[in-house]
């Protein structure tokens, strides 16, 4: 089982955005994505987690006792943020 629950925020235009989306499928994460261009109100949810429309926007969740997702850690960007991403997700 899956220490995180992962759902990342992404525009097409974004070549970060790319770079984790390719990253993600080599290592076979799974995740939830949501396009900001196709779903423009997810952009306040965003901002929510993660203080910022910076795309890509990174939200990791764990699993509350009662089955329902909380908020572990969130955050901006894929390159500069490579190396952590690896470690919460276990990925060598």
């Amino acid at each position: 089982m899956a220490k995180y629950h992962l759902e990342i925020y992404t525009r097409p235009t974004c070549s970060d955005c790319q770079d984790l989306k390719k990253f993600l499928k080599r290592h076979q994460i799974p995740h939830k994505q949501y396009d900001l261009e196709e779903q423009p109100a997810k952009e306040k949810e965003l901002k929510k987690l993660t203080g910022s429309r910076i795309v890509p926007g990174i939200v990791f969740f764990k699993a509350s006792i009662l089955g329902l997702r909380r908020k572990t850690k969130g955050m901006t960007g894929f390159e500069q943020n490579k190396e952590e991403i690896k470690k919460l997700l276990e990925v060598g």
